[in-house]
Protein backbone atom coordinates (compact mmCIF):
# COMPACT_ATOMS: atom_id res chain seq x y z
CA UNK A 1 0.00 0.00 0.00
CA UNK A 2 0.86 3.20 -0.93
CA UNK A 3 1.52 6.05 2.18
CA UNK A 4 0.34 9.57 0.56
CA UNK A 5 0.50 12.64 2.71
CA UNK A 6 -2.78 13.99 3.84
CA UNK A 7 -3.85 16.46 0.48
CA UNK A 8 -5.16 19.75 1.51
CA UNK A 9 -8.58 19.85 0.53
CA UNK A 10 -11.10 17.67 2.38
CA UNK A 11 -12.41 15.58 -1.15
CA UNK A 12 -8.88 13.99 -1.39
CA UNK A 13 -9.23 12.91 2.22
CA UNK A 14 -9.72 9.47 3.11
CA UNK A 15 -12.75 8.86 6.08
CA UNK A 16 -10.11 8.30 8.53
CA UNK A 17 -8.39 11.65 8.10
CA UNK A 18 -11.44 13.14 8.09
CA UNK A 19 -11.87 11.10 11.60
CA UNK A 20 -8.82 12.62 12.61
CA UNK A 21 -9.17 16.15 11.47
CA UNK A 22 -13.02 16.35 13.03
CA UNK A 23 -11.46 15.04 16.22
CA UNK A 24 -9.01 17.39 16.18
CA UNK A 25 -11.61 19.91 15.62
CA UNK A 26 -13.48 18.96 18.83
CA UNK A 27 -16.02 17.19 16.73
CA UNK A 28 -17.43 13.85 16.83
CA UNK A 29 -16.14 11.57 14.91
CA UNK A 30 -19.15 10.32 13.51
CA UNK A 31 -19.39 13.85 11.03
CA UNK A 32 -16.20 12.31 9.31
CA UNK A 33 -18.87 9.21 8.04
CA UNK A 34 -21.42 11.97 6.89
CA UNK A 35 -18.98 13.83 4.77
CA UNK A 36 -17.21 11.23 3.13
CA UNK A 37 -20.67 10.04 2.15
CA UNK A 38 -21.52 13.38 0.85
CA UNK A 39 -18.78 13.89 -1.06
CA UNK A 40 -18.79 10.30 -2.87
CA UNK A 41 -22.37 11.54 -4.01
CA UNK A 42 -21.23 14.51 -5.15
CA UNK A 43 -22.49 17.37 -2.57
CA UNK A 44 -20.61 20.30 -2.58
CA UNK A 45 -19.65 21.28 1.38
CA UNK A 46 -22.37 23.92 1.10
CA UNK A 47 -24.68 20.97 0.20
CA UNK A 48 -24.04 18.75 3.31
CA UNK A 49 -26.73 19.65 5.61
CA UNK A 50 -25.89 16.93 7.58
CA UNK A 51 -23.23 19.03 9.07
CA UNK A 52 -23.74 22.00 10.89
CA UNK A 53 -23.97 25.30 8.81
CA UNK A 54 -21.12 27.01 11.62
CA UNK A 55 -18.96 23.60 10.89
CA UNK A 56 -19.56 24.23 7.03
CA UNK A 57 -18.88 27.87 7.41
CA UNK A 58 -15.72 27.05 9.24
CA UNK A 59 -14.14 24.02 6.69
CA UNK A 60 -14.93 26.26 4.04
CA UNK A 61 -13.12 29.34 5.46
CA UNK A 62 -9.73 26.75 6.19
CA UNK A 63 -10.36 24.60 2.87
CA UNK A 64 -10.59 25.00 -0.70
CA UNK A 65 -13.84 24.15 -3.08
CA UNK A 66 -11.68 21.89 -5.61
CA UNK A 67 -15.39 21.19 -7.29
CA UNK A 68 -14.66 21.56 -11.33
CA UNK A 69 -17.44 23.57 -12.91
CA UNK A 70 -18.35 23.17 -16.35
CA UNK A 71 -17.17 25.68 -18.60
CA UNK A 72 -18.11 24.52 -22.14
CA UNK A 73 -20.31 21.31 -23.44
CA UNK A 74 -20.93 19.82 -26.28
CA UNK A 75 -22.94 17.06 -27.19
CA UNK A 76 -22.60 14.70 -30.39
CA UNK A 77 -25.49 14.87 -33.00
CA UNK A 78 -23.96 11.41 -34.69
CA UNK A 79 -23.76 9.30 -31.42
CA UNK A 80 -24.64 11.45 -27.89
CA UNK A 81 -21.49 11.61 -27.12
CA UNK A 82 -20.55 14.02 -24.36
CA UNK A 83 -17.37 16.49 -24.49
CA UNK A 84 -16.76 18.67 -21.11
CA UNK A 85 -14.61 21.61 -20.79
CA UNK A 86 -13.81 21.64 -16.58
CA UNK A 87 -12.93 24.80 -14.97
CA UNK A 88 -11.12 24.11 -11.74
CA UNK A 89 -10.40 26.29 -8.55
CA UNK A 90 -7.20 28.18 -9.70
CA UNK A 91 -8.68 29.03 -13.61
CA UNK A 92 -7.37 26.14 -15.46
CA UNK A 93 -8.99 24.15 -17.80
CA UNK A 94 -9.29 20.03 -18.30
CA UNK A 95 -11.43 17.61 -20.36
CA UNK A 96 -13.67 14.85 -19.98
CA UNK A 97 -15.77 12.67 -22.59
CA UNK A 98 -19.07 10.95 -21.06
CA UNK A 99 -19.96 7.83 -23.71
CA UNK A 100 -22.83 5.49 -23.58
CA UNK A 101 -22.51 1.70 -24.21
CA UNK A 102 -24.86 -0.89 -23.90
CA UNK A 103 -22.47 -2.31 -20.48
CA UNK A 104 -23.10 1.02 -19.37
CA UNK A 105 -21.64 4.85 -19.03
CA UNK A 106 -18.12 5.28 -19.03
CA UNK A 107 -16.75 8.61 -18.52
CA UNK A 108 -12.72 9.48 -20.01
CA UNK A 109 -10.87 11.52 -17.27
CA UNK A 110 -7.93 13.53 -17.36
CA UNK A 111 -5.51 12.99 -14.59
CA UNK A 112 -2.97 16.41 -15.10
CA UNK A 113 -3.61 20.27 -16.75
CA UNK A 114 -1.31 19.31 -19.69
CA UNK A 115 1.02 17.09 -20.41
CA UNK A 116 5.04 16.72 -20.77
CA UNK A 117 5.57 13.55 -22.45
CA UNK A 118 5.45 15.05 -25.97
CA UNK A 119 3.73 12.08 -27.71
CA UNK A 120 3.67 13.81 -31.26
CA UNK A 121 0.26 12.64 -32.43
CA UNK A 122 -1.39 13.86 -29.17
CA UNK A 123 -2.96 17.31 -29.03
CA UNK A 124 -2.97 16.97 -25.07
CA UNK A 125 0.83 17.69 -24.81
CA UNK A 126 1.07 20.52 -26.80
CA UNK A 127 2.24 23.37 -24.48
CA UNK A 128 3.50 20.92 -22.00
CA UNK A 129 2.19 20.49 -18.21
CA UNK A 130 1.28 22.85 -16.07
CA UNK A 131 0.05 20.99 -12.87
CA UNK A 132 -0.97 17.82 -11.19
CA UNK A 133 -4.68 17.06 -10.45
CA UNK A 134 -5.86 16.25 -6.88
CA UNK A 135 -7.50 13.44 -5.93
CA UNK A 136 -10.60 15.58 -5.68
CA UNK A 137 -10.10 17.03 -8.78
CA UNK A 138 -10.13 13.45 -10.56
CA UNK A 139 -12.92 12.30 -9.12
CA UNK A 140 -14.75 15.82 -9.42
CA UNK A 141 -14.98 14.93 -12.97
CA UNK A 142 -17.23 11.95 -12.58
CA UNK A 143 -19.24 13.78 -10.10
CA UNK A 144 -19.90 17.05 -12.40
CA UNK A 145 -20.76 14.95 -15.21
CA UNK A 146 -23.37 12.65 -13.68
CA UNK A 147 -24.68 15.93 -11.93
CA UNK A 148 -25.17 17.62 -15.72
CA UNK A 149 -26.54 14.36 -17.03
CA UNK A 150 -28.52 13.14 -14.11
CA UNK A 151 -26.98 10.01 -15.29
CA UNK A 152 -24.44 7.60 -13.60
CA UNK A 153 -21.11 6.82 -14.37
CA UNK A 154 -20.20 3.09 -13.70
CA UNK A 155 -17.16 3.05 -15.95
CA UNK A 156 -13.82 5.34 -15.74
CA UNK A 157 -11.54 5.03 -18.06
CA UNK A 158 -8.15 7.33 -16.93
CA UNK A 159 -6.60 8.17 -20.76
CA UNK A 160 -7.69 12.06 -21.23
CA UNK A 161 -5.00 14.66 -20.23
CA UNK A 162 -2.17 13.76 -18.51
CA UNK A 163 -0.01 10.63 -17.98
CA UNK A 164 -1.49 8.84 -14.83
CA UNK A 165 1.94 7.42 -13.90
CA UNK A 166 3.43 11.36 -13.90
CA UNK A 167 0.88 12.24 -11.03
CA UNK A 168 1.32 8.50 -9.39
CA UNK A 169 0.45 9.96 -5.75
CA UNK A 170 -2.78 11.39 -6.69
CA UNK A 171 -3.98 9.05 -8.94
CA UNK A 172 -3.34 5.95 -6.67
CA UNK A 173 -5.25 8.10 -3.61
CA UNK A 174 -8.16 8.72 -6.15
CA UNK A 175 -8.45 4.97 -6.76
CA UNK A 176 -8.99 4.33 -3.31
CA UNK A 177 -11.79 6.75 -2.82
CA UNK A 178 -13.36 5.75 -6.12
CA UNK A 179 -13.47 2.40 -4.70
CA UNK A 180 -14.27 2.81 -0.97
CA UNK A 181 -17.53 1.76 0.05
CA UNK A 182 -19.08 4.32 1.26
CA UNK A 183 -17.51 6.71 -1.37
CA UNK A 184 -18.15 6.26 -4.39
CA UNK A 185 -17.82 2.51 -4.55
CA UNK A 186 -16.45 1.94 -7.97
CA UNK A 187 -15.13 -1.59 -8.68
CA UNK A 188 -11.66 -1.56 -9.81
CA UNK A 189 -12.78 -3.65 -12.75
CA UNK A 190 -14.46 -1.02 -14.16
CA UNK A 191 -11.04 0.84 -14.09
CA UNK A 192 -8.81 1.15 -17.24
CA UNK A 193 -5.40 3.08 -16.84
CA UNK A 194 -3.77 3.94 -19.52
CA UNK A 195 0.31 4.95 -19.70
CA UNK A 196 2.52 5.55 -22.44
CA UNK A 197 5.25 3.59 -20.81
CA UNK A 198 6.17 5.41 -17.55
CA UNK A 199 8.85 2.11 -16.13
CA UNK A 200 8.48 2.42 -12.52
CA UNK A 201 4.70 3.60 -11.87
CA UNK A 202 3.80 0.36 -13.93
CA UNK A 203 6.06 -1.74 -11.26
CA UNK A 204 4.49 0.43 -8.26
CA UNK A 205 1.15 -0.18 -9.63
CA UNK A 206 1.23 -3.94 -9.46
CA UNK A 207 2.38 -4.10 -5.93
CA UNK A 208 -1.24 -2.04 -5.31
CA UNK A 209 -3.20 -4.87 -6.04
CA UNK A 210 -5.62 -3.37 -7.78
CA UNK A 211 -7.81 -5.54 -10.20
CA UNK A 212 -7.91 -2.28 -12.64
CA UNK A 213 -6.96 -2.90 -16.41
CA UNK A 214 -3.96 -1.54 -17.75
CA UNK A 215 -3.67 -0.05 -21.36
CA UNK A 216 -0.05 0.53 -22.65
CA UNK A 217 -0.02 3.17 -25.57
CA UNK A 218 2.82 0.71 -27.53
CA UNK A 219 2.02 2.68 -31.23
CA UNK A 220 5.61 1.15 -32.63
CA UNK A 221 7.23 -1.90 -32.29
CA UNK A 222 10.63 -0.55 -33.07
CA UNK A 223 12.64 1.81 -30.89
CA UNK A 224 14.05 3.85 -33.72
CA UNK A 225 10.54 4.64 -35.01
CA UNK A 226 8.83 4.91 -31.20
CA UNK A 227 10.99 7.02 -30.05
CA UNK A 228 10.56 9.60 -33.09
CA UNK A 229 6.82 9.26 -32.07
CA UNK A 230 7.14 9.02 -28.07
CA UNK A 231 9.81 10.71 -26.50
CA UNK A 232 9.20 8.61 -23.27
CA UNK A 233 10.89 5.70 -25.66
CA UNK A 234 14.47 7.14 -25.16
CA UNK A 235 14.28 6.65 -21.31
CA UNK A 236 12.05 3.00 -21.27
CA UNK A 237 13.13 1.62 -24.27
CA UNK A 238 10.64 -0.99 -25.72
CA UNK A 239 13.03 -4.24 -23.92
CA UNK A 240 12.29 -2.67 -20.36
CA UNK A 241 8.80 -1.81 -20.96
CA UNK A 242 7.29 -4.91 -22.35
CA UNK A 243 9.30 -6.54 -19.31
CA UNK A 244 7.77 -4.47 -16.39
CA UNK A 245 4.31 -5.58 -18.39
CA UNK A 246 5.08 -9.10 -18.02
CA UNK A 247 6.16 -8.32 -14.42
CA UNK A 248 2.61 -7.08 -13.93
CA UNK A 249 0.91 -9.51 -15.36
CA UNK A 250 3.00 -12.63 -13.66
CA UNK A 251 1.77 -10.30 -10.47
CA UNK A 252 -2.36 -9.27 -11.25
CA UNK A 253 -3.33 -11.86 -13.48
CA UNK A 254 -4.65 -9.07 -15.52
CA UNK A 255 -4.28 -9.08 -19.42
CA UNK A 256 -3.12 -5.61 -20.80
CA UNK A 257 -4.05 -3.83 -23.52
CA UNK A 258 -1.48 -2.50 -26.03
CA UNK A 259 -2.80 0.56 -27.78
CA UNK A 260 -1.89 1.20 -31.13
CA UNK A 261 -2.46 4.45 -33.28
CA UNK A 262 -2.60 3.46 -36.89
CA UNK A 263 -0.81 6.62 -38.23
CA UNK A 264 -0.70 6.56 -42.29
CA UNK A 265 2.93 6.31 -43.70
CA UNK A 266 4.32 5.99 -40.03
CA UNK A 267 3.02 2.79 -38.53
CA UNK A 268 0.46 1.34 -40.52
CA UNK A 269 1.86 -1.19 -43.04
CA UNK A 270 1.12 -5.38 -43.05
CA UNK A 271 5.28 -5.54 -42.52
CA UNK A 272 4.43 -3.44 -39.09
CA UNK A 273 1.73 -5.57 -37.68
CA UNK A 274 4.06 -8.54 -38.53
CA UNK A 275 6.83 -7.12 -36.54
CA UNK A 276 4.22 -5.99 -33.47
CA UNK A 277 2.95 -9.66 -33.22
CA UNK A 278 6.48 -11.07 -33.31
CA UNK A 279 7.34 -8.24 -30.70
CA UNK A 280 4.30 -9.02 -28.28
CA UNK A 281 4.44 -13.24 -28.76
CA UNK A 282 8.43 -13.19 -28.15
CA UNK A 283 8.13 -10.85 -24.83
CA UNK A 284 5.33 -12.73 -23.02
CA UNK A 285 6.06 -16.44 -24.53
CA UNK A 286 5.54 -19.04 -21.65
CA UNK A 287 3.21 -16.86 -19.41
CA UNK A 288 0.42 -17.62 -20.92
CA UNK A 289 -1.32 -14.06 -21.04
CA UNK A 290 -3.70 -13.14 -23.85
CA UNK A 291 -2.28 -11.01 -25.86
CA UNK A 292 -4.92 -7.87 -26.89
CA UNK A 293 -3.76 -4.98 -29.31
CA UNK A 294 -6.80 -1.96 -29.50
CA UNK A 295 -5.94 -0.43 -32.68
CA UNK A 296 -6.58 3.54 -33.22
CA UNK A 297 -7.01 5.56 -36.23
CA UNK A 298 -4.91 8.54 -35.11
CA UNK A 299 -7.20 12.14 -34.96
CA UNK A 300 -5.89 14.58 -37.21
CA UNK A 301 -5.13 17.37 -35.20
CA UNK A 302 -3.79 20.37 -37.44
CA UNK A 303 -0.08 20.97 -35.48
CA UNK A 304 1.08 17.36 -35.73
CA UNK A 305 0.32 16.63 -39.63
CA UNK A 306 -0.49 13.26 -39.02
CA UNK A 307 -2.83 11.48 -41.35
CA UNK A 308 -5.35 8.37 -40.67
CA UNK A 309 -5.00 5.73 -43.42
CA UNK A 310 -8.29 4.71 -45.24
CA UNK A 311 -10.71 1.76 -43.97
CA UNK A 312 -8.42 -1.21 -46.08
CA UNK A 313 -5.40 -0.27 -44.28
CA UNK A 314 -7.34 -0.61 -40.64
CA UNK A 315 -9.00 -4.46 -41.82
CA UNK A 316 -5.69 -5.39 -43.33
CA UNK A 317 -3.46 -4.10 -39.92
CA UNK A 318 -5.84 -6.54 -37.57
CA UNK A 319 -6.47 -9.18 -39.93
CA UNK A 320 -2.18 -9.61 -39.47
CA UNK A 321 -2.30 -9.39 -36.42
CA UNK A 322 -5.26 -12.35 -35.62
CA UNK A 323 -3.69 -14.42 -38.26
CA UNK A 324 -0.36 -14.45 -35.94
CA UNK A 325 -1.85 -14.80 -32.43
CA UNK A 326 -2.90 -11.60 -31.26
CA UNK A 327 -6.62 -10.42 -30.71
CA UNK A 328 -7.18 -6.95 -32.39
CA UNK A 329 -9.79 -4.97 -31.76
CA UNK A 330 -10.74 -1.43 -33.91
CA UNK A 331 -11.69 1.28 -31.48
CA UNK A 332 -15.35 2.98 -32.32
CA UNK A 333 -14.75 6.95 -32.92
CA UNK A 334 -17.27 8.23 -30.72
CA UNK A 335 -17.78 12.38 -30.86
CA UNK A 336 -16.25 12.69 -33.86
CA UNK A 337 -18.24 16.32 -34.70
CA UNK A 338 -17.38 17.33 -31.06
CA UNK A 339 -13.84 16.35 -31.75
CA UNK A 340 -13.89 13.63 -29.04
CA UNK A 341 -10.02 12.99 -28.48
CA UNK A 342 -9.08 15.32 -25.62
CA UNK A 343 -6.46 17.90 -25.51
CA UNK A 344 -8.61 19.60 -28.89
CA UNK A 345 -11.29 21.88 -27.29
CA UNK A 346 -9.07 22.75 -24.28
CA UNK A 347 -6.45 23.96 -26.99
CA UNK A 348 -9.36 25.95 -28.64
CA UNK A 349 -10.95 27.08 -25.47
CA UNK A 350 -8.38 30.11 -25.35
CA UNK A 351 -8.68 30.45 -29.60
CA UNK A 352 -11.97 30.57 -30.05
CA UNK A 353 -15.63 31.57 -28.90
CA UNK A 354 -17.94 28.59 -27.22
CA UNK A 355 -21.12 29.77 -29.69
CA UNK A 356 -18.01 29.65 -32.91
CA UNK A 357 -17.23 26.29 -32.23
CA UNK A 358 -21.00 25.20 -31.75
CA UNK A 359 -21.17 26.99 -35.32
CA UNK A 360 -18.95 24.47 -36.89
CA UNK A 361 -21.43 22.07 -35.95
CA UNK A 362 -24.48 23.17 -37.68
Amino acid sequence: MTNTPAPRDLASMTEEELTGLFLSMGEPKYRAKQLFSAFGKGQRLSEVTTLPKSLRERLSSDFPDTFPEVEEKLVSRIDGTVKYLFRLYDGACIESVFMRYEHGNTLCISSQVGCRMGCKFCASTIGGKERDLLPSELLGQILAAERDLGERVSNIVMMGIGEPMDNYENVVRFLRLLNADDGRNIGFRHISLSTCGVVPGILRLAEESFPLTLSISLHASEDEKRSQIMPVNRKWPISELLAACVTYYRKTGRRISFEYTLIAGKNDTKEDAEKLAHLLRTAFAGTGAPLHVNLIRVNEVKETGFRRGDAESVRLFAKTLEERGVVATVRRRLGSDINGACGQLRRSSSKTTASERQETLE
